[in-house]
């Protein structure tokens, strides 16, 4: 049962690495996805907030990546520790939401719910 649970949370794991790989991919590619971040008003033709958002895109890629260097090279207890390290993420994007005024539907719904994912995926992985 437990290397059934490891498995899954594993797989899950690696989905979540991969996925934050491609929206930091896109949003490198499709500035203008960053609106569905939810931050009301999002200037994705400005300049300036293409730079940043461009620095958001490659650390997105990069937590991904960790995500799945450590899903290959180490141990599925070092996988739920980097999995619950890094639902801070979507936490910290809930946060930002917020404080700009931005749908709560977003903030709960997208960054919320994922940030619950990792924490469960996490945990699951520390009890395999």
């Amino acid at each position: 049962m437990l290397s059934t649970i490891a498995t899954i949370t594993t797989v899950l794991a690696g989905l979540i690495g991969a996925g934050v790989i491609v929206m930091g991919a896109r949003a490198l590619w499709a500035p203008q996805a960053a609106a569905g971040f939810g931050i009301p008003d999002t200037p994705t033709e400005d300049g300036t907030f293409r730079a940043w958002l461009a620095v958001k895109a490659v650390r997105d890629i990069a937590a991904g990546l960790l995500i799945l260097v450590v899903l290959v090279g180490g141990t599925t207890h070092l996988l739920g520790w980097v999995v619950l390290a890094a639902a801070f993420i979507p936490v910290g994007d809930a946060v930002i939401v917020l404080r700009s005024n931005g749908p709560k539907a977003a903030a709960y719904g997208v960054h919320g719910v994922t940030a619950a994912v990792m924490l469960v995926i996490g945990a699951l992985l520390l009890l395999a």
